[in-house]
């Protein structure tokens, strides 16, 4: 379908499967495979060594080319003047007094983003 593969894959997920998959989709010489998603942290990635051999790239990248320093100012305007939306990335809350459940959620990937509330 693709006459060898990709020239370029994004993988999101954070399924080991699908980053695999994204990589092993690539074209060989010159195919650039991104995961970008979180996988869970027994997970291992598998690929048979000729998919290295063959020059196929492998990037990853937690924030992308976000820089907190410069960025995260306009982060913030934008969510106060309600240009981005962000309660609807939040899949769960929990207090600080449970932040182990938090993390629980993270592991087992049951979560997208999960608030610990401070408490007073």
């Amino acid at each position: 379908m693709t006459n060898g593969g990709v020239d370029r894959s994004v993988e999101c997920t954070g399924s080991i499967n699908a980053m695999i998959a994204a990589y092993e989709c690539v074209h060989d010489g010159w195919g650039v495979a991104v995961l970008v998603g979180v996988p869970n942290k027994d997970d291992a990635f598998k690929t048979h060594p000729v998919n290295v051999l063959n020059e196929r790239t492998l990037k990853g990248t937690f924030f992308g080319n976000y820089k907190p320093r410069s960025d995260l100012p306009l982060v913030v305007e934008k969510y106060m003047n309600k240009e981005l939306e962000l309660e609807k990335f939040v899949t769960h809350e929990v207090p600080f007094s449970e932040i182990n459940k938090a993390f629980e959620i993270m592991l087992r990937g049951d979560g997208l983003r999960c608030v610990i509330r401070m408490e007073a």
